[in-house]
């Protein structure tokens, strides 16, 4: 005799799994309803059965929470750890002879950790930027560098470290006589 397919539940309460992950983040109805752009009464009726959510809505919900579409149909745990392998980490060119690598995995909503490696006389590029209005922590990994900030020059060496909003102009400079190696971590993200 064929075996059958398992069993699948014909129905499954999405609206009790979306309050259980939002309990799990810690988030309000509030939260949830400002960082997905619907409705606090919406949401909860979507979390009580009284209202049935578009794919579309389903999505901004899963975003708000930091969690992937699947977890919201996931029957039983809480999403857990999500490892970025050092060679799938995204990565970009920028400034001169700079390399930036994204560290922390998607999506994650309050935080964002960027390595920096910047070869002898490399830099963010001729101009200070600025992004966002975050706090921005700068650590130097090794190597000389020089920061611009706000017109300022901080000279750094391996384990200093310095923050500031990134809302102020700044720009790095590898002063030193090797590669450099630095971290950009941003809260909330504003890349």
């Amino acid at each position: 005799m064929a075996r059958s397919a398992p069993e699948v539940a014909a129905e499954f309460d999405v609206g009790e799994r979306l309050r259980t992950l939002r309990r799990f983040r810690r988030c309000t109805l509030q939260t949830v309803a400002a960082r997905s752009g619907l409705s606090e009464s919406f949401l909860s009726q979507v979390e009580r059965g009284r209202s049935n959510a578009s794919i579309a809505s389903l999505r901004r919900i899963a975003d708000a929470l930091g969690v992937t579409m699947a977890d919201l149909f996931e029957p039983e745990g809480m999403p857990g750890p999500k490892v970025l392998r050092r060679d799938d980490r995204p990565a970009l060119q920028f400034g001169i002879l700079g390399r930036k690598l994204l560290l922390t995995p998607r999506p994650l909503h309050h935080l964002e950790v960027f390595q920096g490696e910047l070869e002898v006389g490399g830099s963010t590029g001729e101009e200070p930027y600025a992004h966002g209005d975050s706090e921005e922590l700068f650590v130097v990994l090794s190597g000389t560098v020089q920061l611009e900030l706000g017109g300022e020059l901080f000279e750094l060496e391996q384990g200093d470290s310095i923050d500031y909003r990134s809302s102020t102009p700044h720009r790095v400079v590898n002063t030193g006589q090797e590669r450099a190696e630095v971290l950009w971590i941003i809260s909330p993200p504003s890349y």
